[in-house]
């Protein structure tokens, strides 16, 4: 995917372009230090993307995608300090390093910020411009609290889990296409089949990432299997081992296994119930459609488009 490389280093000149040092410095270095932190700059590059399918000027396009990029971390510093998490990308989250008021102050002006940014847009274009960007950023608090309130819940259904992770994961996906897109001039109804694009390429992503946390490779994944299992999280493969397997679901939720044992068991379910397998299955109708959202977006840069392609099948297929 050349063109997402050459998309993450325009970002990441434009990002060390920009001045946080400012006073309080209380309040701007955990800005810099988050933005430091590094990522894939994913979001960001597929607004850019979003501009170069429809042959738009990647300049008009760098800022608005710096404020995609900013919002993302204003979310992570917040989840950080709902999840009390110590380490974010192998460092200090902002609340450990800082404190909680720190953070949770250092993510608000985040928030202001990328709305500055994502206003850096032609006039013409910006009501519709904001307009995506306010509910996408709505939408992603609902998911969140949808998300937590999850884990009280005895069990959730399977529509419910889809439209929280959409929520959640997958509209900051589809923001980030269609503010690019809207960038390059696409007409409302492409930039909208763009949109959808990523919302569906988000979904098969989150599936993805449910089967990597339950059957991934530890040494690629980065990350103990099973933390999900651990947590007694009702991902798409417990709704699913549910639905198969009543029974052995009620069994094991009723268990004293723990620690690897208790992974083990949960991992033997989700195969032999088939949830694994259904899982699987929902993941590539994911993919499915986020290829046929493409086509109808009917962007004018067709190499773009086949690495937009490329981009969303390494999302439901990834292995890390």
């Amino acid at each position: 995917m050349q063109d997402f490389k050459r998309y993450q280093r325009l970002l990441e000149n434009t990002l060390a372009r920009q001045d946080f040092d400012h006073e309080p410095q209380e309040l701007y270095q955990p800005i810099s230090y988050i933005l430091a932190l590094g990522g894939k700059r994913l979001r960001p590059a597929l607004t850019l993307a979003g501009c170069d399918l429809f042959n738009g000027e990647l300049e008009e396009a760098l800022l608005p995608a710096l404020g995609i990029e900013v919002f993302h971390n204003f979310s992570l510093v917040h989840d950080d300090i709902m999840d009390e998490a110590p380490v974010r990308r192998g460092k200090k989250t902002v609340h450990e390093k800082w404190n909680t008021n720190i953070a949770i102050l250092a993510g608000d002006a985040m928030l202001v910020k990328a709305y500055q940014y994502v206003a850096k847009v032609d006039k013409a274009i910006l009501p519709k411009v904001l307009k995506c960007f306010s509910s996408t950023a709505l939408e992603i608090c609902e998911g969140q609290q949808l998300d937590m309130s999850f884990e009280r819940m005895e069990s959730v259904a399977e529509d419910d889990y889809i439209e929280m992770i959409r929520l959640k994961t997958a509209v900051l996906l589809g923001a980030a296409l269609k503010i690019g897109a809207l960038v390059g001039r696409a007409t409302e109804a492409k930039a909208h089949s763009l949109y959808h694009f990523g919302i569906n390429a988000g979904l098969a992503f989150q599936v993805q990432d449910d089967l990597l946390d339950a059957f991934g490779d530890p040494s690629k994944f980065g990350k103990k299997v099973g933390g999900d299992i651990l947590q007694d999280k009702k991902t798409l493969l417990r709704i699913y081992a549910r639905e198969l397997d009543p029974k052995g679901t009620e069994a094991l939720t009723q268990s004293a296994l723990s620690g690897d044992a208790k992974v083990q068991a949960w991992q033997k379910l989700f195969v032999e119930s088939g949830a694994r397998s259904k899982a699987i299955e929902k993941r590539d109708f994911f993919l499915g459609e986020a290829h046929d959202a493409l086509k109808n977006a009917a962007g004018s840069n067709q190499a773009v488009a086949e690495q937009l392609k490329e981009f969303a099948t390494w999302l439901a297929h990834r292995d890390r």
